[in-house]
């Protein structure tokens, strides 16, 4: 159990039914395509069955979610997204650190991911480095990352 500095406490661990990987691809459709405009066919790009989704659960509801998927020793992290009333609070961190533990614990020693500009200081803190030059995805400006574990 984690709790942030506000002591809003909140867990991190697998989805464990499809309620709870529908609820976060709700919290997904709610951050990416509603807020930040991004077709859903770019949101839902057929990869969610071949993912680990790690999820954020507080009381009885999902504050936040990820998406691990598995190529090889690599791991491709994606689809961050933390409900907007819980934001700042420490989840998309404890994500990160999950993710981590997750990935060494399926023998992953690199994880890589896509990540838009205005978070990159979110992924650095968390020991990610840039790579290449930044370009535009579904209408927002990313820059690829990685990170050695």
């Amino acid at each position: 159990m984690f709790a942030s500095p506000e002591e809003l406490q909140f867990e991190i661990r697998p989805a464990r039914t499809p309620h709870e990987l529908e609820e976060a691809l709700a919290l997904r459709y709610e951050v990416f395509c509603r807020e930040q405009g991004v077709p859903i066919g770019e949101e839902r790009d057929g990869r969610d069955r071949d993912g680990l989704h790690l999820i954020a659960v507080g009381g009885d509801r999902l504050l936040g979610t990820c998406r691990l998927v598995f190529v090889g020793r690599t791991v491709q992290f994606s689809r961050l997204a933390v409900a907007m009333s819980v934001r700042r609070h420490g989840i998309a961190t404890a994500l990160l650190q999950a993710a981590d533990a997750e990935s060494l614990a399926h023998g992953a020693n690199r994880l890589v991911l896509h990540a838009q500009t205005y978070a990159r200081s979110l992924y650095e803190g968390n020991g990610y480095r840039a790579r290449g030059r930044e370009f535009t995805e579904a209408g927002i400006e990313h820059v690829a990352m990685e990170k050695k574990i």
